[in-house]
């Protein structure tokens, strides 16, 4: 089974990144964390941000969720 997958928000800040990733599974939402590797591999300068996704059903939420917490969201 396929699941579509869009990312939520865009960081280089791990920091950022794993507090987006607490609020979203302390609700329930599952979500991924691509493009970390890549990110490492070319020295970690910021060209290439890590992308924090979730299933298209829980986008809408999952942004929601993420401005409440004082977060600024991928359009």
């Amino acid at each position: 089974m396929s699941v579509a997958m869009q990312p939520v928000i865009r960081s280089n800040d791990p920091v950022e990144l794993s507090f987006a990733q607490s609020v979203l599974v302390d609700a329930g939402i599952v979500c991924i964390l691509l493009d970390q590797h890549t990110s490492v591999l070319e020295g970690s300068i910021g060209a290439i941000p890590r992308r924090l996704c979730v299933a298209d059903d829980d986008l809408d939420d999952a942004r929601d969720l993420l401005r409440a917490a004082g977060l600024a969201v991928s359009a």
